[in-house]
């Protein structure tokens, strides 16, 4: 598995140094997929003990786009297609999966996963292009 350091970054999602971020750690396992763990708290709310729908799309955002930083590839979000499907309530354990579809030219494909630890209930799913940048 590799994992990425992110020391020097601040990032809302990943960095380890935003006294407001998440502090994600993001590896890829050996079926090449990106994954991480999340628990939503109290102040992750939209409304009523469910989690805001912005940290989720923040957080499927991230694991694609880490998949391709451990690849030593970094890259910006040109489009995603979020799709909802459950709510996720506060103290809830997700899974948070990144896999790579394909990549065409400088375009990257990406698909984003996140599911309740526990049962495995789809709670939003994403298609993604992440435009890869230049050295």
């Amino acid at each position: 598995m590799s994992e990425i350091d992110f020391s020097d970054n601040n990032c809302f999602v990943c960095g380890p140094n935003n006294s407001s971020g998440l502090k994600i750690t993001f590896s890829i396992n050996d079926d090449d997929v990106c994954m991480a763990e999340f628990t939503p708290e109290d102040h992750h709310v939209g409304f009523q003990n469910t989690t805001h729908g912005g940290i989720i799309f923040s957080l499927l955002d991230d694991v694609m786009a880490n998949w391709l930083f451990l690849k030593d590839l970094p890259a910006q979000t040109a489009k995603c297609d979020l799709r909802y499907k459950n709510s996720l309530q506060t103290g809830e354990t997700v899974l948070l999966e990144g896999h790579h579809l394909k990549t065409k030219s400088r375009m990257a494909m990406m698909y984003g996963l996140m599911k309740t630890k526990k049962e495995e209930k789809v709670i939003a799913e994403c298609h993604a292009k992440f435009m890869i940048m230049p050295r």
